[in-house]
Parts: C-alpha cells; structure tokens; sequence
C-alpha cells in the first residue's frame, strides 16, 4: 500500500498524531508528509483511518 498527501492538506496535523511513525509535519512546507514509499503492514490499518478522518480528504491510499 502507498499512501501520498495532496495539495489538499490543511496542516491541522490531524494524521501526525494518530500515526507519527508514518506521518511527519514539514514546517518549511506547512503541511504533512509520507514518511516512506509503501507503507509498512504493521501501519496500514491506522493509515487507512487517518485517511477516513482526513477532513481535507488530503491523504490518497493507492493499493
């Protein structure tokens, strides 16, 4: 599974709490980042919830 944050994302850093291992907060950019290319397997259920909780629907899932 990828996971990828769209010019969407607010910055309200929503997806960084739920799963700081996978998400990280760019202060130079002022939004989220995807810390790795394909999403390790022991992560993958709690990405797919940020990405449902995203209110900016900024996080695309690609399976």
């Amino acid at each position: 599974m990828k996971a990828r944050i769209t010019e969407q994302c607010m910055g309200d850093r929503n997806c960084n709490k739920l799963c700081p291992e996978v998400f990280e907060y760019d202060e130079d950019q002022l939004l989220s980042i995807v810390k790795f290319d394909v999403i390790p397997e022991q992560y993958e259920a709690v990405v797919l919830q940020a990405a449902q909780e995203c209110g900016a629907d900024a996080i695309e899932i690609e399976e």
